[in-house]
């Protein structure tokens, strides 16, 4: 369970990455390439005072074994929230159930999918819980 501390932090951070979400989808629209909203956004969350690493590794431990870099998140935010970005049409369900590994893999409590390819950014916001205060 996240410490009342961390989990202030982690709600601020949720707070931000949905605004700086919707913000970069009003000005830059629906339809470009993921690799575009992925760069706009770290940047909008930096300016914002946030630690971003884009394509951060996530490696796979089995039994104590690191097998080595098995997958890459496309933002870390503040090494607490994984950002999973998309900008096209798919399974919904799929996308966040990747991020629940990614979370699960990294033993973190939050991760948003982000799909740019809707009309409206709201509905493109896919909040993801990994046991976290009773999340999904």
């Amino acid at each position: 369970m996240v410490e009342t501390q961390d989990a202030e932090r982690i709600e601020r951070i949720a707070r931000e990455v949905v605004d700086a979400s919707i913000k970069v989808h009003k000005a830059l629209g629906p339809g470009l390439l993921e690799s575009v909203y992925v760069r706009v956004l770290a940047r909008e969350l930096e300016h914002r005072g946030f630690g971003v690493h884009r394509e951060y590794p996530v490696g796979v431990v089995w039994e104590g074994e690191d097998l080595g870099v098995g997958y890459r998140v496309d933002l870390l935010v503040d090494e607490l929230v994984v950002m999973e970005i998309k900008s096209a049409e798919g399974n919904p369900k799929a996308y966040a159930k990747q991020a629940l590994t990614y979370l699960r893999l990294l033993k973190l409590p939050l991760a948003f999918v982000l799909n740019f390819s809707h009309a409206l950014m709201k509905d493109g916001i896919e909040r993801v819980a990994n046991n976290y205060f009773g999340g999904k």
